[in-house]
């Protein structure tokens, strides 16, 4: 899965966070980055390293893992696969819209 997919497969999430009102970053290491502004409607995603209300940071191949259902976030966060910078309230709002 490349970050343009991901990237589409985020939009179409956040597009159903209704009420989400924050700045998120997931950070892919040398894969790149997407930063989300839901602060906005529609949602703004782009590619800025902009500063975040929380980062995710995790390898493309666990986030696309993730988004499929075939890791949980909670799990891939405990064995250091997934890593959380910010807030962590946020974090787990975002776990349940990343999940489904």
């Amino acid at each position: 899965m490349s970050l343009e997919d991901v990237t589409d497969k985020i939009r179409s999430k956040m597009a159903r966070a209704v009420g989400l009102s924050a700045r998120v970053k997931f950070d892919f290491g040398e894969d790149g980055r997407l930063f989300v502004d839901s602060t906005q409607t529609p949602p703004l995603l782009s590619q800025d390293d902009s500063e975040a209300d929380v980062t995710f940071e995790c390898t493309l191949e666990t986030f696309e893992a993730i988004l499929a259902g075939r890791q949980d976030p909670s799990l891939a966060f405990m064995m250091g696969k997934l890593k959380v910078r910010g807030s962590m309230g946020l974090a787990m709002k975002l776990n349940a819209i990343l999940e489904d």
